[in-house]
C-alpha cells in the first residue's frame, strides 16, 4: 500500500487529507519512485482553491504535487536510463505520495551533493527561475524588480540575475530584508506605491519585472517596463489586460543546468521548513502566507525512532519570536578565555579590578588584609 495527499472538495488547506491507496505499478517507459521530498508551489494552492486557469482545473477527487526527489523502486518495460536504487529528481503528477509512477523522460539522476529537500524542489521553482532569467537575457546593464524575492522561485531568479551581472530589487516582508541582502538583493517592503518606492531606491531604469507575487503588473507599467519584459506565474488577469508574459516550468535540460549550478554552489535554494506528510495542511498554510524565507517542503523520509519520546513541536520557535523585541536590562559583556589556552591576562585584569574596587571602598586607615568576596581568602 501507499499513502498520498488528496482533496475531494475545493477550498483551503483544511480540505487536504492523507489517504491510503494501492501501490502503483510502472507501465512501459515508466519508473516507480519512492518519494523522499517534494517541494510545495503556489500553483498547487490555486488548483486546490479552484482558481487555476482554464484547462488546469482538478477533477475531484484530486491528487496534489508536481516536484519530487527519491529512489527508484522498480522500472517498467523498456526503461534503460534508470535501475532500482538510483537516486533521482524530476517531476510528475500527484507527487505528494510515498510512491509515485513517473515517465522516465521526466527524471534525472540526483547529483550527490544536493540534499533531498533541495532536489525535490527544483523542478518547478528552479526551472521557472532559470527560464525567466535566460529568456530575458539579463546582463550588467539591467536592473530588475522581483516580487516575492524571498520565496523559492524569486530567490533563485534573483541569484541567476546576479550571476549575469544584473542589479536586483526584491520585495518581501520586512522581517526578510537581511535574508535578501545576503544574496545582493536590495530589499523593498510589500504594499502599495511600489513604483514610487523603486524610483526612490534607484535612479537606473527598470528593464525587467518578475512578478512572482501577483498583482504587480500595473506597477511594472508605471515603471515603464515593456510588456514583453514583465513576467508572471499566476496573474491571469494581467496576462489578458496588459499582455505580459507567463513564465512556465522548464524541461530536463533546464533542470540539469539548475542542479549543476546548485551542486557547484553558484546558487543555493534555502529551505524555510520541512513538514511531514501528516502536516500537509499546516505546510500549505505556511506557504500561503507568502513570507517564508526559501522553499517549504514535504519530507517523506524524516528520521524518527521506535519509542521516540521527544519530537519537534508543531510551532517553531521562530514563528513566535521572529520580529518580536525581547526587553531586558543592559548586560555587561566581558572577555572570557578558557584557562587552558589563556595567558592569564583576563584573570589578572579581574583581580586588579576587584582590588581597585575594594581599595576605593576601604577607609585609608583600615587594614589592607581584606577578605576576597568570592571565597573569604585574602586577595593574592
Amino acid at each position: 500500500m501507499s499513502n498520498a495527499v488528496r482533496f475531494t472538495a475545493y477550498g483551503g488547506p483544511e480540505v487536504l487529507e492523507v489517504v491510503e491507496i494501492e501501490a502503483p505499478l510502472p507501465r512501459p517507459a515508466e519508473v516507480l519512485v519512492e518519494v523522499y521530498a517534494t517541494g510545495l508551489n503556489p500553483a498547487e494552492s490555486a488548483l486546490r482553491r479552484g482558481e487555476a486557469r482554464a484547462g488546469r482545473t482538478a477533477e475531484l477527487p484530486a491528487r496534489q504535487g508536481r516536484d519530487l526527489a527519491g529512489v527508484v523502486i522498480a522500472t517498467g518495460p523498456g526503461v534503460e536510463r534508470f535501475a532500482r536504487g538510483d537516486e533521482v529528481m524530476g517531476w510528475g503528477e500527484g507527487t505528494q505520495a510515498s510512491h509515485v509512477v513517473v515517465p522516465e523522460t521526466q527524471l534525472m539522476l540526483k547529483p550527490a551533493g544536493i540534499p533531498w529537500e533541495v532536489a525535490g524542489s527544483l523542478a518547478t521553482a528552479g526551472t521557472m527561475a532559470w527560464n525567466a532569467v535566460e529568456g530575458l537575457a539579463l546582463g550588467p546593464n539591467d536592473t530588475v524588480v522581483i516580487t516575492a524575492a524571498a520565496g523559492g522561485v524569486g530567490c533563485l531568479a534573483a541569484q541567476f540575475a546576479r550571476l549575469h551581472g544584473a542589479a536586483v530589487i526584491g520585495t518581501s516582508a520586512e522581517a526578510r530584508f537581511d535574508f535578501l541582502r545576503q544574496f545582493g538583493i536590495q530589499p523593498l517592503g510589500y504594499g502599495p506605491g511600489l513604483a514610487a518606492r523603486v524610483r526612490v531606491a534607484t535612479s537606473a531604469p527598470i528593464t525587467a519585472f518578475l512578478d512572482f507575487l501577483g498583482g504587480g503588473a500595473e506597477e511594472a507599467v508605471e515603471l515603464g517596463v515593456p510588456a514583453g519584459r514583465v513576467l508572471t506565474v499566476l496573474d491571469e488577469e494581467a496576462v489578458d489586460e496588459h499582455g505580459i508574459a507567463r513564465v512556465e516550468p522548464g524541461d530536463l535540460v533546464a533542470l540539469g543546468r539548475v542542479s549543476a549550478a546548485i551542486a557547484a554552489k553558484q546558487v543555493r535554494l534555502p529551505i524555510a521548513d520541512v513538514f511531514a506528510m501528516a502536516d500537509v495542511a499546516a505546510a500549505y498554510r505556511a506557504l500561503d502566507r507568502r513570507d517564508a524565507a526559501g522553499k517549504i517542503v514535504l519530507g517523506l523520509r524524516t528520521v524518527e525512532y521506535p519509542g521516540q519520546r521527544v519530537k519537534e513541536p508543531a510551532i517553531k520557535e521562530q514563528d513566535v519570536t521572529l520580529g518580536v523585541p525581547t526587553p531586558h536590562e543592559r548586560l555587561e559583556a566581558v572577555e572570557a578565555v578558557p584557562a587552558a589556552i589563556g595567558d592569564g591576562s583576563v584573570r589578572r585584569r579581574h583581580r586588579e579590578a576587584r582590588q581597585q574596587a575594594e581599595a576605593d571602598a576601604t577607609p585609608a586607615d583600615a587594614g589592607t588584609d581584606q577578605p576576597d568576596r568570592a571565597g573569604g581568602a585574602p586577595l593574592p
